[in-house]
């Protein structure tokens, strides 16, 4: 029995010199200290020691275990600082290099174009306030007095969910939601997401829409032309105009088409103005007396102005941008144009 476990140690000892990583360690394990290793077959030997021997055999056997164990928790601690060190090496900075830049980012040419809105509105009182873009049918259309079969739904091409369910078409319905809320004067500008079947170089069938909404005692168009008068000079310069023309629009009566002096030219005429000096910009006008009903506020006592903008065709008059597609590709070649 005693060259028995002096043959072992001495393989055992040969064997721990060749153990260098995990894989290694793990076999040197199963070799000599699983259950079948050749240690536990030193127990399995003591069938064939005397029985007056087996005492001292067994506690000779214990002896081996105790130290081959040890051997393997040496090993495992040394493998484990090995692998630690090779890591750390391998994860190293060499703080001496370049670093590696990271671009910084910018906003969408649209969130740019709707901040600047909002801040200027904002500077006038207005609230910002956003409805859900699925709708039903009352307040998309019904309750702006655009009611089943009235010619005027034919103006948008609607997208229906269900019967009476829609993608909103334009942000009016958030007006009426909140002229709903009966909480007078009203300054509110309603965002978002609308929904329309058309699609070319300057169409999409997803695109934004800021709207306006006012409401107040004595409210006239010359409140809308003075607060259009600031935002558009905020947005295309101090020396821009506008001007209104009588347009239809089924919520509000009078309706006008705005109009903003050509700022690339200044009214001269160039091909951005297609020669008249003029860029339509937006719709408005003044709440017409049943929407301001259908929310229940009395149109002998309140009047209301509105206006409706659509923001891709602001960025895309103020940034020169020729196709709508283009806000919406993605493309990191045309959005870094943006950047600072």
């Amino acid at each position: 029995m005693q060259q028995k476990i002096a043959a072992l140690r001495a393989a055992l000892e040969a064997d721990r010199a060749k153990v260098a990583d995990k894989a290694a360690l793990s076999a040197f394990w199963q070799k000599y200290l699983s259950k079948n290793g050749e240690v536990a077959g030193l127990m399995k030997g003591l069938r064939d020691v005397a029985k007056e021997e087996r005492p001292a055999a067994g506690k000779i056997i214990n002896e081996c275990k105790a130290w081959a164990e040890a051997q393997y928790q040496e090993l495992a601690a040394a493998v484990e600082q090995a692998e630690l060190a090779a890591r750390n090496a391998a994860e190293a900075v060499d703080i001496t290099l370049p670093g590696t830049p990271r671009p910084t980012g910018t906003l969408h040419p649209l969130t740019l174009i709707k901040n600047q809105i909002v801040d200027v509105f904002a500077g006038m009182g207005f609230e910002v306030f956003e409805g859900p873009e699925i709708e039903d049918d009352d307040h998309c259309f019904t309750r702006l007095n655009v009611p089943k079969n009235h010619p005027a739904r034919d103006m948008q091409d609607t997208f229906y969910v269900a019967e009476d369910i829609v993608l909103r078409t334009h942000t009016s319905p958030g007006q009426i939601r909140v002229m709903d809320r009966g909480q007078l004067p009203i300054k509110v500008l309603v965002p978002g997401r609308v929904f329309r079947s058309d699609s070319d170089a300057t169409h999409s069938p997803m695109f934004h829409q800021m709207e306006g909404l006012v409401v107040d005692k004595g409210i006239t168009l010359c409140d809308l032309q003075g607060m259009l008068d600031k935002f558009v000079q905020a947005l295309f310069g101090p020396e821009v105009k506008t001007r209104l023309r009588p347009s239809y629009f089924p919520f509000t009566e009078p309706s006008v088409e705005v109009d903003v002096s050509c700022f690339e030219c200044g009214g001269k005429g160039c091909p951005l103005c297609k020669g008249t000096g003029w860029i339509e910009i937006l719709g408005g006008g003044i709440v017409h007396q049943q929407v301001l009903k259908n929310c229940g506020i009395d149109p002998g006592v309140y009047s209301g102005l509105a206006f409706g903008i659509g923001i891709e065709r602001i960025a895309m008059l103020k940034y020169g941008i020729n196709n709508i597609g283009l806000l919406f590709e993605n493309d990191l070649r045309f959005l870094q144009q943006f950047q600072g």
